[in-house]
């Protein structure tokens, strides 16, 4: 990982990624954005039982949407959903139990639910950071298999659903941490050298933008976008990154702050008239590469992991 990338990431981190970040940008968002009626729009998150997650599935339930939470704990995503439900006063929310770390759950899920249901707008929420090397039940990766692979399987096989509706959005949330890496297709499941879960994480995130852009050139008829929440005080982030939250928790973003660019990219129709592909922050599509970093991936390196992700992909299918 580049020294200078690193630095440059966290001066650019501390001044716009904090609550304080967020509350300047904040003042030149354009009233209104969210003031929509969801009713009859069908919503699918993954990672809903909490964190951004659960914020962006509120919001949505507050405006009337029908909201699928796609959660890996039964009795953490009934509890979401009962508050939820309270909070909103809003009765279409269901629950999907599915391990996004399993390729064959992923599938799974997304024959059956295409088969019984609607989905106008698909958010790629669910995140890991596992900070020792660990494997699935299936010989993969964990950090990969979850971020990666789970969110290609997720998104490709519900694509033609997608397009049988009017305005299908994918928004994926990634995060700036991305910004330190550059696409290491030789190396996708981290079997080379020490084990680092913080890079493996940022490592999956960039290979989450280069998804979303290819996705966009490839599928015209769907707007795809993906998002840096900034650094938001969630349980994921105190679990996998205690002394980070230990030292920046009085400047770190709320939940409903991190989630805030999720829900304008899913509902507003502000969002959709910018092109597709593009990564946002604080409701503005942003660089996805820091100045001089030279993390850029060439055409050949982004075709070999697509290739690899379908091989991927294809190997658990049922």
């Amino acid at each position: 990982m580049s020294i200078y990338r690193n630095a440059v990431w966290f001066v650019k981190g501390l001044q716009e990624y904090t609550k304080s970040g967020y509350e300047a940008a904040a003042k030149h968002f354009a009233p209104g954005d969210l003031d929509v009626n969801l009713s009859g729009r069908a919503f699918v998150i993954t990672g809903a039982n909490s964190g951004i997650g659960k914020a962006t599935a509120q919001e949505v339930a507050n405006r009337g949407g029908t909201v699928h939470l796609v959660c890996r704990n039964k009795e953490r995503a009934e509890a979401a959903k009962d508050e939820i439900v309270e909070k909103s006063k809003n009765q279409n929310v269901h629950i999907h139990i599915v391990d996004m770390s399993s390729a064959r759950q992923v599938w799974e899920f997304t024959q059956n639910f295409a088969e019984h249901n609607t989905v106008h707008v698909l958010i790629n929420n669910a995140g890991c950071m596992v900070n020792q090397r660990e494997l699935t039940e299936e010989g993969l990766e964990k950090n990969f298999a979850t971020n990666t692979l789970g969110t290609y399987i997720l998104t490709t096989a519900l694509m033609p659903a997608l397009k049988k509706v009017e305005d299908p959005r994918v928004i994926t949330v990634s995060s700036g941490g991305m910004l330190t890496q550059k696409l290491n297709v030789d190396d996708l499941q981290f079997e080379k050298g020490t084990f680092d879960g913080t890079m493996a994480y940022a490592q999956n995130k960039r290979q989450q933008v280069i998804l979303t852009e290819r996705w966009a050139s490839q599928h015209e008829e769907i707007h795809f976008s993906c998002m840096h929440p900034g650094w938001a005080d969630t349980p994921a982030v105190k679990t996998s990154m205690p002394s980070f939250h230990a030292k920046m928790q009085s400047r770190l973003r709320t939940e409903a702050m991190g989630a805030d660019t999720t829900v304008w990219l899913a509902v507003s129709s502000a969002a959709i008239k910018q092109p597709s592909g593009l990564f946002f922050q604080d409701r503005k599509p942003v660089p996805t590469h820091l100045p001089l970093a030279y993390s850029r991936s060439t055409p050949q390196e982004e075709e070999k992991l697509l290739a690899a992700l379908e091989e991927f992909a294809l190997k658990f299918k049922p």
